[in-house]
């Protein structure tokens, strides 16, 4: 990771790759990684080619350690840290649900996840990164709250955990990256009332 790469330079060079990296991220989000040449980053970033090339080696290191840290910036413990659990629990599933549809108001993060999983075909290992980070994350988060939490009385708290998140994810790629919303648009509240009254409806007693 570039923590642990570059932690030994000077303060002077280890701003290079992160004003590197910032320049490449407007670059590749515009063009895309086939459009993307070492001539546009290097004038985006304001640095020479041989720069780019002496920390990265090349487009391809470059590509990897922009989406690296794009995710573990943007992902990396994100649920348990945002998440106050001894709330009420259709406070805790809304917040949840807000926080993975939250990103879809930012034009930035939908291009970054067109842009791999464009390239997920080439960079197998990024794409699983996002996966681990994000989708099993939440996975693993949500169905734990549901073991901890016996009041809901789930058979299944795992593949539960699955369907909602599942539900948000489906949400954020049929809505915005696949431009659903200009041909019918779903209300983000509505969904997310429709998965809190599906988990909370399986409770006895009141419902809230």
């Amino acid at each position: 990771m570039l923590s642990n790469e570059y932690k030994n330079l000077s303060p002077d060079l280890a701003c290079k790759p992160e004003q590197i990296l910032k320049g490449a991220m407007q670059v590749f989000l515009q063009h895309g990684y086939a459009g993307t040449s070492m001539d546009r980053v290097a004038a985006k970033a304001g640095v020479s080619k041989h720069t780019i090339y002496n920390h990265f080696q090349g487009k391809q290191g470059l590509f990897i350690a922009l989406i690296e840290r794009l995710v573990l910036r943007n992902f990396h413990n994100e649920f348990g840290c945002e998440l106050p659990l001894t709330d009420p629990a259709s406070q805790v599933l809304r917040r949840f649900a807000q926080l993975i549809l939250a990103k879809t108001d930012d034009p930035e993060y939908i291009a970054f996840v067109r842009l791999l999983f464009a390239e997920s075909g080439r960079f197998p290992e990024l794409a699983k990164l996002y996966y681990q980070e994000v989708i099993q994350a939440g996975h693993q988060f949500l169905s734990d709250y549901f073991k901890t939490h016996s009041e809901f009385h789930l058979t299944d708290p795992e593949m539960t955990a699955r369907i909602f998140i599942g539900s948000l994810i489906t949400y954020v790629f049929s809505q915005e990256v696949l431009h659903g919303k200009s041909i019918e648009s779903i209300p983000k509240d509505q969904l997310i009332n429709a998965l809190i009254d599906l988990i909370l409806s399986q409770r006895s007693g009141d419902l809230e």
